[in-house]
This record gives C-alpha cells, sequence and structure tokens, in this order.
C-alpha cells in the first residue's frame, strides 16, 4: 500500500530557500509518519480533526503554528472551499526557521490542514520581498487585492511524497498544482510582511481560485498581525 501526500514548491524564492523548505517539510512529513497521523486520516463518523501539539523554535514576536493552525482549521473551512461535507483529517502547525545561503536565518510558522479533496496551507513570511516584488517574480502572476490588502494570485507546483507503509520507503516526484495567494500585512504598507494561503486537491485537478479567495477573506482577518489599515 502506497500512501501519496502533496506540498506546493516556492518558485517564487530564492531557490535555496525553497530547498531549505522542502527539508522542513520533509522532517515534518517523518515525524506525522512515525505517528500515523497520515497513515490512519479520520473516518467518515469521527469528529473533524484538532490542531497536533505543534513545534515552537522562533520567539513570540513572531507568529506561532500554533496560531495558524487555530486560525484556519475553522468549522466553515470545508463550506469554503466548496466541499462542505468534508471535515479536516489532519491539521498541524510549525514554528521554525528557514536557512538561506550564507546563513541568513527567516523565521517560517505556518500550519497546514487537510481534507479529502483539499489540503489548505497557512503561512507568514518576515522576508524583505512585498508582495509586488513577488508578483514580479512569477510567471503567471496576477494582482488583486484581499480585504483591500495588495496581493498576488499565482500557481506553484507541488511535490508528490508516496510512503511505501509495507516496505517503509518514501519516494518523491512532480505532483499538481497549487494555487497560491499571498497577501500584504498591510493595506497601506507593502513591505511589513506577508501571509500566503494556498490550496492544492488530492486528486491533482487545478484548484478553484474563488474557494481560494473566500478562505483567504476569512481567515486571514483572524491570524495575529494583520491589519485592517
Amino acid at each position: 500500500m502506497t500512501e501519496v501526500f502533496s506540498e506546493p514548491e516556492k518558485e517564487g524564492r530564492p531557490v535555496v530557500q525553497a530547498i531549505a523548505a522542502v527539508a522542513v517539510f520533509l522532517g515534518v512529513v517523518g515525524v506525522l509518519w512515525a505517528q500515523k497521523a497520515f497513515v490512519h486520516p479520520q473516518d467518515a463518523s469521527s469528529e473533524p480533526a484538532a490542531c497536533s501539539k505543534s513545534t515552537e523554535r522562533l520567539p513570540a514576536r513572531y507568529v506561532s503554528g500554533a496560531r495558524l493552525c487555530k486560525a484556519l482549521n475553522r468549522p466553515d473551512l470545508p463550506a469554503l472551499l466548496g466541499t462542505p461535507r468534508e471535515q479536516a483529517e489532519t491539521a498541524g502547525g510549525s514554528g521554525d526557521w528557514i536557512t538561506l545561503a550564507g546563513g541568513t536565518k527567516i523565521p517560517s510558522p505556518d500550519a497546514t490542514v487537510t481534507l479529502k479533496t483539499y489540503s489548505v496551507k497557512l503561512s507568514a513570511s518576515y522576508d524583505d520581498l512585498s508582495v509586488a516584488e513577488v508578483g514580479h517574480l512569477m510567471g503567471d502572476a496576477r494582482k488583486t487585492t484581499v480585504l483591500g490588502h495588495p496581493a498576488v494570485l499565482y500557481s506553484s507546483p507541488t511535490i508528490s511524497i508516496g510512503f511505501n507503509l509495507g516496505g517503509g520507503k518514501a519516494t518523491t516526484g512532480p505532483g499538481g498544482t497549487a494555487r497560491c495567494l499571498l497577501v500584504s500585512k498591510h493595506a497601506k504598507d507593502d513591505g511589513g510582511g506577508t501571509f500566503e494561503v494556498a490550496i492544492w486537491r488530492q486528486d491533482d485537478v487545478l484548484p478553484d481560485d474563488t474557494a481560494l479567495e473566500r478562505v483567504a477573506e476569512q481567515v486571514l482577518q483572524t491570524v495575529p498581525g494583520w491589519t485592517g489599515n
């Protein structure tokens, strides 16, 4: 039996950051696999998944993975995604660092909630790149706004990670496409950090942009660090 999961790459960021992000994710997946959180998803008769205990290595001045998970893992998330009969099967966050070339460390808290059809990831960025700058790096980026905040909508390939539950081996390869919405934390300042909401489907079908926008509009305004102006 093989279990397959996907995670978005970060092509718009520096390559070294993307590599580091994948390494962090592989470590998280390894822990979840060891705990059998992915091997035995909840059945239809069980309660929606609660956020698992978060690994936090960031100072308190940064938003934690636990807070991001709390904001993302809301009761109406399935309805916002257009799949109201589903529920959260796994949910968790992490507050950690990404190390860039030269040793520079950047806070990289995030949270992910998985359902039968969709996975959703919420992350906070504290690098120096503005929404406009990231938009210039993306080939298919479309400028937009979310609750009056500058934003860009773009696609990102996912990495497919498969586990052979019998042999204990993991394999990686190209997955489907994630749709990502990068949003400035401040309405009037596009240089004070960003939040990103990304969704991708388990069946590798292109995600629904309308669903992504609905999730972003409801979730972001509940995240610590979001400002209305």
